[in-house]
């Protein structure tokens, strides 16, 4: 795991995280287990989500590391549609799914517009034969803003029911978004923008990654202030990494040159700017990434529930999910994903079977991201004052700066939370502690 103290480089490693134990450490020894888990009603009433993957994009970004697939012709892109819902009809039968209706559902990609308005029509009638979300309170549909159209926009909010519009922006500087390999530019978000407002989304997010190659502090600020102008329900800023498989790593590992993404520091430091800027124009902070302009009309239903272990249906190809206590990701290579589900079988690729303390420490690492934790939560739901259990990591993280523990909460400073995902390998146990993350 990569470290991130305040002189670093960004170097080549994964330090978001988003699950425990490390993805490193699943395999295909627990599929098994996985089955047996999805031939079982569900234990309790706990919240089921669906995510589904779209994994095409018209562009690779220099730093995307997720499984996408570009220069795929309309035959293509169908075939793997009719899958995706080929498998959403063989998860629909699971007896896992019980009478649970589904609280919150999420398209995610690669770039879920990238399919054209009747490819989304068609596949909303395909799911809606097994499956409904009419009840959901969220469906997040993630955007790049140069495949939207007015069309397609009024049909994610009419057909789809989207109602979380989740745009790409990154950046509004065309020669950043160039350098970086993204597919849109800047007219493109204004665009949309404007097809978007009229759509009347109950929340419409804003995606910017601060520290993109080539980024500097007068371009920063000019992104903040446009966004503020832009006035979307909500604002979540990543900052940049390079994992293993992205453009930028290969050539860093393969040519030995040095890391073009900014320090650590710098980037905290943008994204605390923003914070401070966003606060002063009325958002609130929401988690080290995330700031909400009216926490009374948005929540985060598909954060909130799957950080508190909630049940996820992963379909499509790669894609990660979590069911009746096991991990599970599908099959990651094309070809087999599509094969296994066209003969009728659920694509899964590996599994991790987690303990219940290692169930604590996934809710403990993914709650903290919030920026807090309840200690009461803790204690009703696995009996553990964590305090008391992770007393060496508190005290040194108060000592740092990072943290501060009040009778009911331990509280990230706003130094921790902006550094956040390089404190959570504290917790994890001493054998997944030095281990590749992915």
């Amino acid at each position: 795991m990569t470290s991130t103290s305040s002189d670093d480089k960004t170097e080549v490693g994964s330090v978001f995280i988003s699950n425990y134990p490390p993805y490193s450490q699943w395999n295909r020894d627990a599929l098994d287990d996985v089955r047996t888990r999805m031939q079982e009603p569900p234990a309790n009433s706990n919240p089921l989500g669906l995510y589904l993957h779209i994994p095409f994009c018209r562009k690779r970004c220099k730093f995307c590391y997720f499984k996408v697939f570009t220069d795929v012709n309309a035959k293509e892109v169908q075939r793997y549609v009719d899958a995706l819902c080929d498998e959403i009809s063989l998860v629909s039968k699971l007896p896992v799914m019980g009478d649970r209706p589904f609280r919150f559902v999420y398209f995610g990609g690669g770039t879920p517009s990238f399919l054209s308005p009747k490819q989304l029509t068609k596949l909303a009638d395909r799911l809606r034969e097994h499956i409904t979300w009419d009840g959901a309170e969220e469906v997040t549909f993630e955007c790049e803003p140069g495949t939207l159209s007015e069309t397609k926009v009024k049909t994610l909010r009419e057909e789809l029911g989207v109602t979380r519009l989740s745009l790409g922006v990154e950046n509004f500087s065309d020669a950043l978004l160039e350098e970086n390999g993204r597919a849109h530019l800047s007219k493109q978000v204004f665009a949309a923008w404007e097809w978007i407002e009229a759509a009347n989304f109950p929340n419409v997010n804003i995606d910017l990654i601060a520290g993109m190659v080539g980024e500097t502090w007068d371009n920063w600020k000019d992104n903040i202030r446009r966004t503020i102008e832009m006035s979307p329900e909500s604002v979540t800023i990543y900052q940049m990494e390079l994992p293993f498989n992205t453009i930028y790593s290969k050539d860093i590992l393969g040519n030995k040159t040095e890391s073009p993404v900014a320090n650590w520091q710098t980037k905290r430091d943008w994204v605390d700017f923003a914070f401070d800027e966003l606060i002063n124009a009325g958002y609130k902070v929401s988690s080290g990434y995330t700031l909400v302009k009216d926490t009374g009309k948005v929540n985060f239903s598909y954060r909130d529930n799957l950080w508190r272990g909630a049940d996820l249906i992963a379909t499509g190809i790669a894609s990660f999910g979590h069911v009746h206590g096991v991990h599970y990701q599908n099959l990651p290579h094309m070809n087999e994903y599509l094969e296994s589900v066209e003969a009728g079988n659920l694509p899964l690729g590996r599994g991790y079977v987690p303990t219940p303390h290692q169930a604590l420490i996934r809710e403990l690492i993914l709650l903290l991201k919030r920026g807090f934790v309840e200690r009461a939560y803790f204690q009703d739901k696995f009996d553990a004052d964590i305090v008391a259990q992770y007393r060496e990591v508190w005290d040194r993280y108060v000592e740092q700066g990072y943290a501060e523990i009040h009778d009911d909460e331990v509280r990230l400073t706003r130094e921790g939370l902006l550094r956040v995902d390089s404190l959570l390998s504290a917790f994890f146990e001493p054998e997944h502690q030095n281990v590749r993350y992915t």
